[in-house]
């Protein structure tokens, strides 16, 4: 039995690493008027947030933002959730954005990394990168690319955390 008890918190002591908790990090944006936020003003706030990085030039973003705008109802009564869709676009493509979030019909905040600060400070190299925060700050789900169904896996974990 004491050899148990050994394995068991030498287990815990030595791979304390695979059970970190992640938060999101403060970072600084922009909203499509130029005015400067945090992410810490929309994280942490005892609501989970959806965060999807995405480009004006990325179909597969495009795909995965109108398919969860289809759902974005529902997760809002059920779960008070928020989502931020974060564009990654350079100064002369930011220009299109607002067009397309009006064409798409996106409720979304829509946030702009335009200097990549959040884009470096995450190490993200393909979109669309897909992050589920909870209501605590922390990651619980971390994505990036995207296929049909995604957002299937999101409305489970929404529904763990409830």
């Amino acid at each position: 039995m004491e050899i148990l008890k050994i394995f068991i918190i030498s287990f815990f002591l030595f791979s304390s690493d695979h059970f970190e908790v992640k938060t999101f990090p403060e970072v600084q944006l922009s909203t499509l008027d130029g005015k400067s936020v945090s992410t810490a003003d929309y994280i942490g706030k005892g609501n989970p947030v959806l965060i999807s990085m995405w480009a004006t030039w990325c179909a597969p973003c495009k795909r995965e933002l109108d398919n969860i705008a289809d759902l974005y109802p529902e997760w809002q009564e059920n779960y008070d959730l928020e989502i931020l869709a974060i564009t990654i676009d350079n100064s002369r493509q930011l220009r299109k954005v607002p067009g397309i979030v009006s064409s798409k019909g996106w409720e979304y905040t829509i946030l702009t990394d335009e200097k990549g600060n959040l884009q470096q400070t995450m190490g993200v190299a393909t979109i669309p990168q897909t992050y589920l925060i909870n209501g605590a700050g922390e990651i619980i789900y971390d994505h990036n690319g995207y296929a049909p169904g995604d957002e299937e896996e999101i409305g489970e974990l929404l529904e763990e955390m409830k």
